[in-house]
């Protein structure tokens, strides 16, 4: 009996770390991003699949524009992750939405005032005082991290278009990034220096957006609830180009709080295909669960 009971235990252990094993390495939903399919379908602008854009990556129970962010966008599942670029005092591209570091690590200062070194000395940290083991990353740590794995949308808070464009091209991550602005000054500088480089303009009418097409033939082209109308959407799959919608602020509060739904029929209603959330994980369950996600 004693013997039986030493097996069972020791069935029991091996067992055990098993599961632990499997835990460690696999902490998501199952549904990592296939990034071959979602370049599929990102150039698909009448799919039927609906496209999920982490803002400042997976965040909410992370730290935004982090390396971990990132990662867990990937292990969620995400399309494509949202990051913003600036540049520092030394000539770095760093991920920070602000112009200051104030808000997102323990330090304080103006970006272009501050060289790599001295805002790496500090970490991130997110709301209620948590503070993260990882410092600011670079730009390029980023789109390693990307390559052949999910889809980034490179928010320009920058002016530093040279250095954007030469980190992609040094990176080899051309196919999996796309360029947003809202200043076109911008965005020509990029087709300057690349012709090839996808770019996401953004409209604030629908003959901005006309003009948009017919200037840029983006892959995507982000619009707001205002002016969203079916005519919008129809002219934009004419032309190729998915249509780009955010779920930020109180949308991403009702999918919060059990009422996505509602936020589905608000958002996909007149025919968006691209959502960008701060609820990723939420978001992209309700979708599969509706057949709207792969």
């Amino acid at each position: 009996m004693k013997q039986n009971r030493s097996i069972f235990n020791y069935v029991a252990v091996i067992a055990t770390v098993f599961f632990l094993s499997c835990s460690s390495t696999n902490t998501g939903t199952g549904n990592k991003t296939d990034v071959s399919k979602t370049l599929t379908e990102f150039h698909d602008a009448n799919s039927k699949t609906v496209l999920v854009a982490a803002h400042r990556g997976a965040h909410m129970d992370n730290f935004e524009n982090s390396l971990a962010s990132i990662y867990r966008a990937i292990d969620l599942g995400v399309d494509i992750v949202e990051l913003d670029v600036k540049t520092t005092k030394d000539g770095f591209l760093v991920l920070m939405h602000d112009s200051k570091i104030d808000r997102t690590t323990t330090g304080t200062g103006k970006v272009e005032d501050l060289t790599l070194a001295e805002i790496r000395s500090y970490k991130l940290k997110a709301p209620y005082g948590r503070i993260s083991k990882e410092t600011v990353p670079t730009f390029e740590q980023a789109l390693k991290i990307i390559k052949g794995k999910i889809m980034v949308d490179i928010d320009m808070k920058t002016d530093n278009v040279k250095g954007l464009v030469e980190m992609v091209e040094k990176t080899g991550t051309n196919r999996y990034v796309f360029y947003f602005d809202n200043d076109y000054h911008q965005l020509d500088a990029v087709k300057k220096m690349e012709s090839s480089a996808q770019i996401m303009p953004r409209a604030y009418s629908f003959h901005m957006a006309d003009s948009a097409v017919a200037k840029y033939h983006p892959p995507v082209v982000h619009i707001d609830p205002k002016f969203y109308t079916e005519e919008l959407t129809e002219m934009l799959r004419k032309n190729n180009s998915r249509v780009w919608i955010n779920a930020l602020g109180e949308a991403d509060a009702y999918i919060r709080y059990g009422k996505g739904e509602k936020v589905l029929e608000e958002l996909l209603g007149k025919g968006a295909n691209i959502i960008q959330t701060d609820e990723p994980k939420m978001l992209l369950e309700l979708l599969r669960y509706k057949g709207l996600h792969k």
